[in-house]
């Protein structure tokens, strides 16, 4: 009955694909698979998950084939499993959405390696189609094209996707190269609170750039005659506003200065690829940035952007909670340097191999290996800080840590509004951390973890450490509406399942 039924289920993805016009070959690169797999679902030969059944039904614009698509994606969770033998890091989610936005500053064709096929990519792609922008998976789905057209069609943007990312807001930078006047939907994301896109306005407005937020766009007017007479000091460290200026300044004709720029490692990915470009970027890793701008780029360039910190730490979590022995191998070592310090003088068991360069030659990589370890909790409190400090994105991991190290920990997340609210969502599933106000909890461990079934934290991180606490809570727990972690992890589940969870995707029919 099985057996009829992937035969069954072929046949309409073969009816479907060939309705639309498209070769095996077509739809595997859609899918990001190889043309042999296509053709193996195609005959009845391979089981197929209702996941990929959504994926196919979404690519060939199928009602057929997307039963399961319509309703959101949620996880089944048994808890209680061992992690075991090696994982490897994929590349960054925040450098790759820089650098899809920074694409626009160049009028040749832009090839990025190893491109992070998540939900925040699928967005930008879906805005950059909209406009006129023509991309395609190439390589067996592995690497991104991405070819200009001589003309941007800012009227015709794909406004939903392009509320559904904050990233939208770095899309600015480039523009205000290419047009006088333009309209841009208001960035969306992760419920992380009010954070003002003021200190954007502030480094844009040196180069002539003006915004009147109204009616749900920014609109944006670039006067010409004003460009930075003198350094720009950013009023806020952020990584954004950073990328912001950079790509303002890539297409101005002269030598810009920024000031208290970060130095974080999506930050650095950028100044790269600029550097490929032809814009010389002096400072990269410092918080002085003096960038050589040239009015025209329209060069043919490929470049590999770097391992994800977020990830690796991720990773790392996941075998401390689960207390498992795990290699996580790639993982930008400087950019994970002070976790690993705080981790250590909790008394984590870990060692690394000597360093390595990453595919764009000048990343150092290391593979971690993580051991089971007696855990105790820090005499310092947990709180994050500017590049080289520990990254804000990873100060939610260290709640489930704190969760089985023994002794209490203060976290304090005194960047966003309300991440650490979303913290308290552990309590659920066994935890005791106790709320002492919108940016400081207190954790207590070790925790005895217990199963249950709840929504998604909204915010991506949150939402990944509730997703590591049921996969050590003995049991099954159901985590519901999981998009946000498909905005920043790609294939999350079934890359924890080889290293030994147990996760099913499963969606509402």
């Amino acid at each position: 009955m099985a057996d009829d039924y992937l035969v069954r289920i072929g046949r309409l993805i073969r009816d479907a694909r060939q309705h639309r016009g498209w070769t095996q070959s077509q739809l595997a690169e859609a899918l990001g698979t190889s043309q042999s797999a296509v053709n193996r679902i195609e005959r009845g030969n391979q089981n197929i998950s209702l996941e990929m059944i959504a994926r196919i039904g979404e690519a060939l614009d199928s009602e057929i084939v997307s039963l399961g698509y319509a309703g959101p994606m949620h996880l089944r969770v048994v808890g209680g499993r061992r992690l075991s033998g090696a994982i490897d890091v994929k590349t960054s989610k925040n450098a790759c959405v820089a650098l899809l936005c920074a694409s626009l500053l160049n009028q040749g064709r832009t090839v990025l390696r190893r491109v992070a096929r998540i939900e925040e990519v699928y967005r930008l792609l879906e805005v950059l189609g909209s406009i006129g922008v023509r991309t395609r998976w190439i390589n067996d789905g592995v690497d991104l094209e991405i070819v200009p057209p001589a003309e941007l069609d800012l009227a015709a943007i794909d406004a939903d996707a392009a509320r559904r990312t904050r990233s939208i807001i770095m899309f600015l930078g480039p523009l205000l190269h290419r047009m006088d006047h333009f309209k841009l939907p208001y960035a969306g994301g992760c419920d992380l609170g009010t954070r003002t896109v003021e200190p954007h306005m502030i480094a844009l407005r040196r180069f002539g750039l003006d915004i009147a937020a109204t009616e749900g766009q920014y609109h944006a007017r670039v006067d010409r005659s004003v460009s930075p007479d003198r350094p720009i000091v950013l009023t806020e460290r952020g990584d954004t506003v950073t990328e912001n200026a950079l790509l303002a300044a890539a297409r101005h004709d002269g030598i810009t200065v920024i000031r208290n720029a970060s130095s974080n490692y999506m930050v650095q990915d950028l100044c790269f690829f600029l550097e490929a470009l032809g814009v010389k970027v002096d400072g990269i890793g410092t918080t002085t940035l003096t960038v050589h701008g040239v009015p025209t780029i329209d060069v043919d360039v490929d470049y590999s952007p770097s391992e994800d910190p977020v990830e690796a730490m991720s990773l790392v979590a996941a075998a401390v909670v689960t207390e498992s022995e795990l290699t996580v191998r790639r993982v930008p070592i400087e950019f994970l340097e002070i976790e690993l310090a705080v981790l250590e003088e909790m008394g984590l068991d870990h060692d690394r191999t000597p360093e390595y360069f990453a595919d764009n030659g000048r990343t150092r990589l290391v593979d971690l290996t993580v051991r089971p370890s007696k855990l105790e909790a820090p005499i310092d409190k947990i709180h994050p800080m500017p590049f080289p400090g520990l990254n804000i994105d990873n100060v939610p991991f260290f709640a489930a840590i704190a969760a089985v190290a023994q002794g209490k920990t203060l976290i304090h997340d005194w960047v966003y509004d309300n991440r650490a609210i979303y913290l308290t969502d552990l309590n659920r599933l066994g935890g005791r951390l106790q709320l002492l106000d919108p940016h400081r909890v207190l954790v207590e461990g070790p925790t005895r973890w217990r199963a249950a079934e709840m929504m998604c934290p909204p915010a991506l991180r949150p939402a990944v450490v509730v997703l590591l606490a049921m996969m050590a809570a003995e049991g099954t727990s159901v985590l519901r509406n999981v998009y946000v972690i498909n905005r920043g992890y790609e294939d999350l589940a079934e890359r924890l399942n080889s290293i030994g969870a147990q996760i099913e995707i499963f969606r509402d029919i």
